[in-house]
């Protein structure tokens, strides 16, 4: 399982709005649903993501492993 919740809390302290996020990097509708229903995008979305935010990945997402 994924979360995104990271990735909402770091937009807010950089004061950039969902709809400026998507434009800044190009996400199609289809990513920015599945970001928001966390859902798995690839690795290149997150690696986009990453260097815009200029952050690590472990900033964005966090990964719960079940059993």
């Amino acid at each position: 399982m994924v979360d995104y919740k990271k990735l909402w809390i770091l937009l807010l302290e950089k004061r950039i709005t969902k709809p400026q996020f998507r434009l800044m990097l190009g996400l199609s509708p289809a990513t920015m649903t599945k970001l928001n229903k966390n859902e798995f995008v690839s690795m290149e979305v997150l690696v986009r993501i990453c260097s815009a935010l200029k952050c690590d990945i472990g900033d964005i997402v966090e990964i719960s492993i079940t059993d």
